[in-house]
């Protein structure tokens, strides 16, 4: 549209409640532009750090305020209405589902909104894809994103589609599954994708090209590799984030076979990060991704001081504060359920006559069995549990993660009581009723770390199996001596 008639500039951006989507919204109002967004949610909207911006409902966006049109942008009427006076569009649409018709609907979308821009006469569309190599068959949402990019770009519109790696930022999903890794991890059997080759890229970096490319001249309709200045392994990034913050050397070896819905899985656990995100990130590292130009440099020029490297990029998106947390919190969780099976052995006699007096059922299981059993769940209730309350007062929500050390002490607290009251004070129905505490206990914590990821939940059943079996088995075993 021109801008004859106005003196601002008006930019819609899609997404903008996303993270990357969201930054961009922030560099657009501190270049001048008056910004719209096309969002579900309003409050949403507001609950963003430019928030404060936006305008009243019905009013228009000037220079450095937002305004906000509610609606989807699978409806075309609402993304008309979206685009009606934008001098720019951001496309930062990006679906993390899956299924026969995701990338059908991607390309439906791109569709409706290249059309739309082109009949309300947007001058120029901006688009954020995905570092591909040529001629290899892409994972589903890599491809997805290739084709949205060639939509938008054969839909009549100047359009910038650039294309970026991995990218390095405090809330990215990807940086938080390699910092996560790189910090929870002193070493892994890894699958081969950490081998392959990535070009990252700052989040500031990043922001700064996709604000830049709508000052490019209509003639350029293409796409733009953008990237930081080093192009390095997956496995030597999660080795030089640990370095970077004086962790000891990661020991990373691949293992021949590990698909990408297997390792979403114990990924998920690790980091905590939604493994419905977890799948479609793996996918797109399955390949090289590795910037082949820099024209776009050329053209608008590099941040101040230039493209960020690995190291600063880590540095701005991790305070230093924050790299410590895992390591207090797992030792403190460790230290904890280590003093909980120290105690609980002690206690402990299976060897004493008052034990050996008593009726056993023919179902108990071998005396070996209970030490190994107890040794594995041990250490399953630590990591499950550190990890659940790292991530709780990573998010901000302290309460919660207060609540769930209390939770984890009673847990304690009943595990090493129930022996006592069994073995030393010989009253196996009082100790019934404290196994039954612990059981309802037990269920619990599976509970809270399920909250925080499926996968940790999944891990940590059997131990609420367990003592639910360890009740069922004192219950027997006051009843048949009652005397």
């Amino acid at each position: 549209m021109s801008t004859e008639n106005r003196e601002h500039r008006l930019g819609l951006v899609t997404g903008a409640t996303g993270y990357v989507g969201s930054h961009v919204v922030a560099e657009l109002l501190e270049r001048g532009w008056a910004v719209r967004t096309l969002s579900r949610s309003r409050d949403k909207a507001l609950s963003m750090t430019w928030g404060d911006r936006v305008v009243p409902p019905g009013a228009r966006a000037t220079p450095g305020r937002v305004e906000v049109i509610e609606g989807d942008a699978s409806r075309k009427d609402d993304v008309q209405r979206a685009l009606s006076g934008a001098d720019a569009a951001w496309y930062l649409l990006h679906s993390m589902s899956s299924g026969e018709d995701f990338m059908e609907d991607e390309k439906r979308m791109a569709e409706a909104f290249g059309s739309a821009a082109r009949e309300e006469g947007v001058g120029r569309i901006v688009f954020l894809g995905g570092l591909h190599p040529e001629g290899e068959d892409l994972s589903e949402h890599l491809a997805s994103r290739v084709a949205v990019g060639e939509i938008l770009m054969n839909s009549g519109v100047p359009t910038a589609a650039l294309q970026a790696g991995v990218v390095l930022g405090d809330k990215s999903s990807s940086f938080q599954m390699l910092r996560h890794l790189s910090e929870r991890l002193p070493g892994a059997i890894g699958p081969a994708w950490i081998k392959h080759r990535i070009t990252p890229i700052s989040v500031r970096d990043a922001v700064f090209y996709l604000a830049s490319a709508a000052d490019l001249p209509a003639d350029q309709n293409r796409t733009f590799d953008i990237g930081g200045p080093d192009t390095l392994p997956y496995i030597d990034m999660m080795k030089r984030y640990a370095t970077t913050w004086g962790k000891i050397p990661r020991v990373v070896v691949t293992a021949p076979v590990t698909t990408p819905n297997l390792a979403s899985y114990w990924i998920s656990g690790v980091t905590g990060v939604n493994r419905s995100l977890i799948s479609p990130l793996i996918s797109s590292l399955l390949h090289d991704t590795v910037l082949k130009e820099r024209d776009l440099e050329g053209l608008v020029g590099t941040p101040p001081g230039g493209n960020q490297s690995f190291e600063d990029a880590v540095r701005d998106a991790v305070g230093r504060s924050e790299t410590r947390r895992w390591t207090k919190v797992f030792t403190g969780v460790s230290v904890g359920v280590g003093a909980c099976a120290v105690v609980g052995s002690v206690l402990t006699q299976p060897k004493n006559a008052w034990y050996k007096s008593l009726d056993l059922p023919s179902w108990q299981p071998p005396a070996l069995a209970f030490p190994l059993v107890w040794t594995a769940l041990y250490a399953d209730i630590a990591a499950t549990n550190a990890l659940a309350i790292a991530d709780l007062a990573e998010s901000g929500d302290r309460p919660s993660a207060r609540k769930h050390v209390a939770a984890l002490a009673a847990n304690l607290a009943l595990n090493a009581g129930w022996c006592g009251m069994f073995f030393r004070s010989r009253k196996p129905a009082l100790s019934t009723l404290l196994a039954a505490g612990l059981t309802a206990s037990s269920v619990d914590l599976v509970r809270r770390v399920h909250r925080t990821a499926p996968e940790r939940g999944f891990l940590l059943a059997p131990y609420a199996a367990w003592t639910g079996f360890a009740t069922v088995l004192n219950a027997a075993i006051a009843r048949r001596n009652r005397r």
